[in-house]
């Protein structure tokens, strides 16, 4: 039962990530149209800043530590998880190496592995910094 109830949570929390991750597709296609992948690169690059600020919060003695274990996956599995795009990243280096377009599919894939390690490694960090806040 308690599988069936973390697969739950996880399952809205990748609800919530997917949807946002749409929203913000939509206003980056309104407002910034462009052929290379910016708001899948925005997407990574966020999410991956804001795992890296929650893995660090739910460790022992740490400002989230005292969430349960379902909330914690439903935030860093669930939300990130789905807010994140690595499937659609992957998918649209394909297009973009398909259309001919080499040197945009490889700065994706760059700027995604570089961008979204520093995030993560960045959202630690601050984190850590910001707990404990007095």
């Amino acid at each position: 039962m308690d599988s069936v109830l973390a697969i739950a949570w996880v399952g809205v929390g990748s609800a919530l990530g997917g949807m946002m991750r749409y929203a913000m597709t939509l206003g980056f296609e309104r407002w910034m149209p462009s052929s290379f992948p910016l708001a899948t690169l925005t997407a990574n690059v966020a999410g991956s800043f804001v795992i890296g600020c929650l893995a660090m919060w739910v460790q022992d003695g740490e400002p989230l530590a005292h969430l349960s274990k379902h909330l914690q996956r439903c935030l860093m599995v669930g939300v990130m998880g789905g807010f994140t795009t690595f499937s659609s990243f992957s998918l649209q280096t394909l297009e973009l190496m398909q259309k001919g377009q080499l040197t945009s599919a490889i700065l994706n894939m760059v700027l995604s592995l570089l961008l979204c390690l520093l995030a993560v490694t960045w959202g630690f960090k601050v984190a850590k910094s910001w707990y404990p806040l007095g």
